[in-house]
């Protein structure tokens, strides 16, 4: 019996997932922002996500932490920035499985490099992030303290504080090491290039990689090979 188009299975091709990290004022976000605007202006399926995601509950308490309204205890408040991820975790799954790519600004790294460096213990840290959706890429801004401390609006939010800065960007490249594929998952950017030479650096490296993507499944598995 001859095929017709009908008897042709269209199978759903899976979006990438990009993560933007860094230490504060490094500028994640514009650059986050600059693909997201790129991308859907040329006819790409994409969402841009934040983390913490400041609208669910626990995001509430997170951000009213992060102004310094209130005081957790350290551990207290890393599992209520791993809660805020997982939450996020099915509602993601879907959105790649659907064909659409995910920009997210700040992931796990971020939340483990600041705990730590806080003088939680790194294992610990990484624990409750374990089986997470895995980045397909992580763009890290790479910007030093002092250049971050001549940044505007350093120093607004609690953790922004050049000891603390410094520490948390040796952290980053600890778990740089830990990623058992992190020559091809991590993009070390520096951050002082210009806003438009970063972004073109940036487009080039996703268009690939969103191409690649779409033939590979998803990862759910960060931090399982190190555990």
């Amino acid at each position: 019996m001859a095929l017709v188009n009908s008897d042709i299975i269209n199978i759903k091709k899976r979006g990438a997932f990009i993560l933007f990290e860094g230490c504060d004022k490094a500028g994640k976000s514009t650059q986050a922002n600059k693909l997201f605007e790129y991308l859907r202006n040329n006819g790409h399926s994409v969402e841009l996500l934040k983390f913490p995601d400041r609208k669910t509950k626990i995001g509430q308490i997170i951000n009213a932490y992060l102004a310094n309204e209130y005081e957790l205890d350290d551990k207290a408040i890393h599992l209520l920035f791993s809660v805020n991820r997982w939450e996020r975790m099915k509602a993601m799954k879907n959105l790649l499985l659907s064909g659409k790519t995910l920009i997210v600004d700040r992931y796990a790294y971020s939340g483990v490099s600041y705990s730590a460096a806080k003088g939680l213990d790194l294992n610990w840290c990484c624990s409750p992030d374990i089986g997470l959706l895995s980045p397909d890429v992580i763009f890290f801004m790479d910007l030093t303290a002092e250049e971050a401390e001549k940044r505007g609006g350093f120093g607004e939010e609690r953790y922004e504080k050049k000891s603390l800065q410094e520490k948390v960007r040796k952290i980053f490249y600890m778990l740089k090491e830990k990623d058992s594929d992190k020559d091809s998952l991590w993009r070390i950017l520096n951050a002082n290039q210009s806003v438009e030479l970063l972004h073109k650096r940036i487009v080039e490296y996703s268009l690939k990689l969103i191409e690649k993507c779409s033939q590979l499944p998803l990862k759910e598995d960060l931090w399982k090979a190190t555990s």
